[in-house]
C-alpha cells in the first residue's frame, strides 16, 4: 500500500500524461527540466520552505516553553491550561480554517476589531487578502494548532526527569533558568530531536491542508505551497508533471529531515 504507489510516482514522473486515459508519452527527465524554469513552482517551494522554518522554530520553542512552565511552574489551574492548549489539536482543519477566517475577517473579524478598539487602525489589514502577509497568517494558524500536541509530549519527558537533580542544583545555587538549560533541556533533547524530524515532514502536509482550507493558494498564488501547486497541475491535466513535483517534494523532505537529524545529533545523556 505504500511501496508500490511511491515507486509509481517516480515512474509516472517520466511520462507526459493526463491521468484520465492510458495515453502517455515517455519524456524522460523533461518534466524535471521544466520544473527548474517554472517560476510558479519555485515560488511555491519558497513558500513551503518559509513555512517549514518559521512554523518549526516557533512551535518547538513555544511547546518547550509552555511545557516547562506547566511542569515546574507554581500557579493554580495548571491542568486547565493543559487542556486549553491541547484543544486546537483535536479540531479538524476545516474548523480551524473557519475560526481563523472569522478572526481575520477584514470588516468584522476579531483581530481588526481589537486593533481598532485600541486605536491601532493602521495595523488593521486584509490578513488573507494581502499577498505580503497572507503566508504569515497561515503560519500563525499552523503554530496555534500544533503547540498543544508537542507541549504534552515534552511535558511527559520532563516528568521523567528525577526531582533529585533539581534539588541538588538548587542547593548548589542554580536558578530555574540555569536548571532548565543545564538539566531539563539536555535530558529531553532526544525527544526534541525525534519530534523535530517528524514535525518537519508533517508540516509539509499540514501546510497544504491549511492553505487549501484557508486561502486556496491565493491571492494570486501568494500562499501557494508545493503540494497545493502539485494538485493544481494534476487538476489541469498535467499528471506526469505533477508526479515530477511529487518526486521533488519526496526527495526534499527526506533530505531536509536527514540534514536536521545530523545537525541535532549529540551524545545522549542518561540518569
Amino acid at each position: 500500500f505504500m511501496f508500490i504507489p511511491t515507486v509509481n510516482v517516480f515512474r509516472m514522473s517520466l511520462f507526459r500524461m493526463g491521468g484520465i486515459t492510458n495515453k502517455k508519452e515517455f519524456v524522460g527527465m523533461q518534466n524535471f527540466k521544466t520544473l527548474l524554469g517554472d517560476r510558479n513552482f519555485l515560488e511555491a517551494m519558497q513558500n513551503s520552505i518559509v513555512i517549514i522554518v518559521m512554523v518549526t522554530i516557533c512551535t518547538i520553542f513555544l511547546a518547550v516553553l509552555f511545557a516547562a512552565l506547566l511542569s515546574r511552574g507554581n500557579f493554580k489551574g495548571k491542568n486547565i491550561f493543559r487542556v486549553i492548549f491541547y484543544i486546537p489539536n483535536i479540531l479538524s482543519i476545516v474548523v480551524i480554517a473557519g475560526i481563523f477566517g472569522a478572526i481575520y475577517d477584514p470588516s468584522n473579524g476579531l483581530l481588526n476589531t481589537f486593533l481598532r478598539a485600541i486605536h491601532l487602525d493602521g495595523l488593521a489589514h486584509q490578513w488573507m487578502g494581502d499577498p505580503k502577509i497572507v503566508l504569515y497568517s497561515v503560519i500563525f494558524a499552523l503554530v496555534w494548532q500544533a503547540i498543544g500536541y508537542y507541549m504534552v509530549m515534552y511535558m511527559a519527558s520532563m516528568a521523567s526527569v528525577p526531582m533529585s537533580l533539581y534539588e541538588s542544583a538548587s542547593l548548589d545555587g542554580a536558578g530555574r533558568l540555569t536548571q532548565f538549560f543545564q538539566i531539563t533541556l539536555p535530558l529531553i533533547w532526544t525527544n526534541i530531536r525525534t519530534t523535530l524530524t517528524f514535525f518537519i515532514i508533517s508540516t509539509i502536509n499540514m501546510a497544504f491542508l491549511f492553505v487549501k482550507a484557508m486561502t486556496s493558494g491565493g491571492p494570486n498564488g501568494a500562499s501557494e505551497v508545493a503540494l497545493s501547486y502539485m494538485y493544481g497541475q494534476k487538476d489541469a491535466g498535467l499528471y506526469g508533471y505533477s508526479m515530477a513535483i511529487g518526486v521533488v517534494i519526496f526527495v526534499f523532505s527526506f533530505a531536509l529531515s536527514a540534514l536536521v537529524n545530523k545537525a541535532t545529533e549529540r551524545e545522549p545523556l542518561e540518569f
